[in-house]
């Protein structure tokens, strides 16, 4: 028996890298998993690889940009898994980047993945949560946003701080509703991550050395677990918080 038998996720950007991670993560301990994202073919990777360890997922097709798509993936996972019960909010089309190169369009897409579609999903998952008498959701976020040089994550840290501010207001206005919303900010070894890494060896290693710990997270094993305390009922006095799952790197205060 799981931890969180009985449950139910809705996980955005759980194709592949931390959101398929996470996915495994809760699904091992018994939750039913939304595998909420764009491409269909990563969505139907994550599930057919949790149905195998004997969990239970399903596909759910969702640009977190657009509102209809948002609506339509909470209707189906409480129609199809019978409610919700946690929400990670991870997708995000935000990217690193110099602000004398972002166009309006790029600022105005990492808006509406991130800040935006974390409150209409937390909305949406709202009185869902509710009727099940109380609910977590987890909001990724970055520690870029606290870099000592934040040069070249100026869109990408205040997207994510955005988020960061919306969390704590959801925490303490859903409080009374049996709601917990915490962030974590992580580091880990996305496929973006691997790509980087492979195209600048020399940086990468230097990221790599700034990190106490000597080595990037697993999405599984360093982020999904991390997951699953806090939607867990050992962190249940644990609200508004950012945990910072990056191996001691940054300076949180």
């Amino acid at each position: 028996m799981g931890t969180l038998d009985g449950k139910v996720a809705l996980i955005t950007g759980a194709g592949q890298g931390i959101g398929q991670g996470i996915s495994f993560a809760l699904a091992k301990e018994g939750v039913a998993i939304a595998v909420a994202g764009r491409t269909e073919s990563k969505l139907d990777t994550t599930v057919a690889a949790i149905r195998e360890f004997g969990g239970t997922a399903i596909p759910v097709r969702c640009d977190v940009s657009d509102s209809d798509d948002i609506a339509a993936a909470v209707d189906k996972t409480v129609t199809e898994l019978g409610g919700v019960d946690i929400l990670v909010n991870n997708a995000n089309d935000a990217m690193p980047g110099k602000l004398l190169d972002v166009k309006d369009g790029e600022f105005e897409r990492a808006f509406a993945s991130g800040p935006l579609a974390t409150l209409r999903l937390m909305q949406a998952c709202h009185p869902h949560m509710v009727a099940r008498g109380g609910g977590s959701i987890i909001n990724l976020v970055t520690s870029a946003a606290v870099r000592w040089d934040a040069g070249g994550y100026g869109v990408y840290g205040s997207i994510k701080e955005g988020m960061r501010v919306l969390t704590r207001a959801a925490a303490s206005e859903w409080g009374r509703d049996g709601i917990r919303v915490n962030n974590v900010a992580p580091h880990a070894l996305t496929p973006a991550l691997k790509w980087w890494m492979n195209k600048n060896p020399e940086e990468a290693a230097e990221f790599v050395a700034g990190i106490p710990l000597g080595r990037v997270g697993e999405p599984e094993a360093d982020i999904g677990r991390a997951v699953v305390f806090l939607v867990g009922e050992d962190a249940r006095y644990l609200t508004g918080a950012t945990i910072p799952l990056d191996g001691g790197q940054s300076r949180w205060g």
